[in-house]
Formats: C-alpha cells, sequence, structure tokens
C-alpha cells in the first residue's frame, strides 16, 4: 500500500482525497492547506472537502508534521496566483524531492515535458533535488499532459507522412469562476484594447510550449522555434457568467494558437477557442458540443479524432477535473516505482488505474467545485 499525503484543499485535492480513499492500494495519512489559501478549513476533516462523510483525518498547515510521517508520495493541487507559482511551488517541491517523497501533480503544468527548452532554468535544479532524495516528480493533466501530447502521440502512431498537426480545445468558459484569470490572464469582459496575459509575447509557452515540444521529440524532430496569435470578439449583450459580469461592448471570446516551427513552417498547433456564450465568434471552429478536445491530423492519412469529458455539457467541467487529477493519481504507483528524476509519461508505462471496476461512482458531486485554491 502507498502512503499519500495531500497538499491543497481544492477541486483538484479534493478530487484526488475522494478517489484515493475508495481505493485498497492507497492510504492517505495527511492533507495540507498552504497558509496563503487555508482560510477556515484547517482543523476540519478532510472527507467534507468532498462531500458530508467525515473520514477521520484533520486538515493541517504543518507540512513538516506531514513530511515526518514518512509518505511515499504527495500529490500537489495547489493553484497559487500566477505571480507566485514558481515562488511557492518550486521552494516546496525541493523540498519534498530532498526528502526522499515522490511528488505526482497538476501544478507547474509546464513539466510535462521537462526537456522542453522553455524549461531550461527549473528543470535542473527539480532534478537536483530528486536525485538527491532518490525521488521523482511527475506532472500531468487533461490539456496539457494529455489531449495535445500524450493522446496525439498515440494517434500519431498510425501516420505514414505528416503535413501538420493541429490540437483544439473549444470549451465555454461561462461556468469558470476565478475572475482573475478570466479577466486579466484571458481578457474576458476586459475592452477591446486591454492587453491580457494570454496575448504577451511568448507567455503561451509557458503551458502549451512543453507539449509542442513533446511531440516534436517524440516524431524526432528539433524546433526551430514558436510563434503565438491571439485574437479576441466582442459581445453585444451583457452576460452574467460564474466570474461576474461581462458587460455588453466587452471581450466575450478569445481565441489562441500556440505554434511550433519545424523546417521553417507551421507543424504542430495547439489551438484554444473558449467564449462566454455560445453564440459568439461563429466563424471560429464549432465543435458538437460544449467540452471537446479535437486533434486533426493532415497527411497520409488524414485523421481526426474528438475526445469529450463527461457525459453532456453540464458535467463536462467537473469530470474534466476528474479527469486531470486521475492522471496523476492513477501515476502514483508508477512514480514510486520508476528512477529518480523529473519525469514525463514517457518514461512511465501506461499509468492504468487499480481496482478500476471496484464500484460505479457516476455522476460524483463536489463540495465547493470551482475552489482552486
Amino acid at each position: 500500500m502507498v502512503k499519500v499525503i495531500v497538499l491543497g484543499t481544492g477541486s483538484i485535492s479534493s478530487i484526488a482525497v475522494r478517489c484515493m480513499f475508495d481505493r485498497s492500494d492507497f492510504e492517505v495519512i495527511g492533507v495540507w492547506a498552504h497558509e496563503e489559501t487555508a482560510g477556515d478549513k484547517v482543523g476540519t476533516d478532510a472527507g467534507l472537502l468532498y462531500g458530508e462523510n467525515p473520514v477521520g483525518i484533520m486538515i493541517t498547515g504543518d507540512l513538516d508534521q506531514l513530511m515526518s510521517l514518512k509518505p511515499d508520495c504527495a500529490v500537489l493541487g495547489l493553484n497559487p496566483p500566477a505571480n507566485k507559482a514558481n515562488e511557492i511551488l518550486l521552494p516546496l517541491v525541493e523540498k519534498l524531492l530532498t526528502a526522499g517523497i515522490n511528488v505526482v501533480g497538476t501544478s507547474l503544468a509546464n513539466l510535462v515535458y521537462p526537456s522542453s527548452p522553455t524549461n531550461q532554468e527549473i528543470t535542473p535544479r527539480l532534478t537536483e533535488a530528486a536525485l538527491k532524495g532518490n525521488a521523482s516528480l511527475y506532472i500531468s493533466g487533461i490539456e496539457p499532459g494529455f489531449a495535445a501530447d500524450h493522446l496525439l502521440a498515440l494517434v500519431l502512431t498510425c501516420s505514414n507522412t505528416i503535413k501538420q498537426v493541429r490540437t483544439q480545445e473549444i470549451f465555454m468558459y461561462d461556468t469558470y469562476p476565478d475572475e482573475m484569470t478570466i479577466k486579466y490572464a484571458f481578457g474576458f469582459g476586459m475592452p477591446m484594447e486591454y492587453e491580457p496575459v494570454m496575448s504577451g509575447e511568448g507567455t503561451q509557452l509557458v503551458s502549451w510550449g512543453p507539449p509542442i515540444a513533446y511531440i516534436a521529440d517524440a516524431l524526432g524532430y528539433k524546433l526551430d522555434g514558436y510563434r503565438q496569435i491571439y485574437e479576441k470578439a466582442i459581445t453585444k449583450k451583457e452576460l452574467h457568467v460564474a466570474s461576474g459580469t461581462i458587460p455588453a461592448g466587452t471581450v466575450g471570446a478569445v481565441r489562441f494558437e500556440t505554434i511550433g516551427i519545424v523546417n521553417g513552417e507551421d507543424k504542430i498547433i495547439i489551438e484554444h477557442v473558449n467564449r462566454m456564450a455560445k453564440d459568439l465568434a461563429p466563424d471560429w471552429p464549432q465543435a458538437p458540443r460544449d467540452g471537446t478536445y479535437r486533434l486533426i491530423v493532415e497527411g497520409d492519412p488524414n485523421m481526426s479524432c474528438e475526445f469529450f469529458p463527461g457525459k453532456n455539457e453540464i458535467t463536462a467541467g467537473y469530470e474534466g477535473m476528474v479527469i486531470t487529477c486521475m492522471r496523476c493519481v492513477n501515476a502514483i504507483p508508477y512514480v514510486v516505482e520508476a528512477k529518480a528524476g523529473v519525469l514525463d509519461s514517457t518514461d512511465l508505462p501506461l499509468t492504468l488505474p487499480k481496482e478500476s471496476f471496484r464500484s460505479d461512482l457516476t455522476d460524483p458531486v463536489m463540495k465547493g467545485y470551482g475552489d482552486s485554491k
């Protein structure tokens, strides 16, 4: 049995606690709340993160006490503000790895592919800590971490020649509650002249440069470089969404592309199309339903593949988060047994779940869904 601690008390961490308590191959021995986001959760039962039934483990703010229990692995589900992410997360991961505690998680999403040129500053730092403690770090998720890299690589095993590959995320963002991310990172609800984080030169590469490098390396090519596109469209009517009000005449839809250049041509493209209302930007890519990941391969043969989280549009958001979480949780036994270092999905076998037929947990309801801290 693998002894696990969970770091964070938001959506991903709550799902991790729920799922691991239902499995006999894990023993959750502690849950930690970061001081900046703990709120009133310290001292409460971890079972109350996702339901009404206590599980007998109290959430603590004392990480050293949890580390003294000698866990085999830590699940990192923290989502600090972007301007503090590295400041908070890097020392935390270093501390765990140096102490010999393996780490899996969804934080530091750029590390889905540690070998990416965009990670040349942090990968050596974390590798040193991992080797010192004889531990491993594995970061994953649904995108990046699966749809635009691991799943795409699997599809490309069917290719003879490839002209271009494109992955698309087509999602409504009207149910996403984080006002800071919605406004200042993406630009929703802001005047057309406002330049959000996502439009800044090179900013998209933090998250989507690594999966592009993953595919280029998997195919045996060196990237010439990257470029990016950011577009926006206004809403003519006021919209009331989870993050607040989107005034008429402000940005109601955004589309951006992160592009990998090979041999002087656009070859690997990750495209995001996000709207606050279904009728906005009708000329942009559409999908049969909200919550679609689409893979398009031009070549011999031409291929397309669509992946839908959830049963329907209503459950897509939450069940997409379950997928994000399980990409890491299912990997825990494999990471614990893996070589020391900073790993990616090519370093591991298929991280299939254990005891997957043990129950029928359909349409789970998580208390506090949307709180990502």
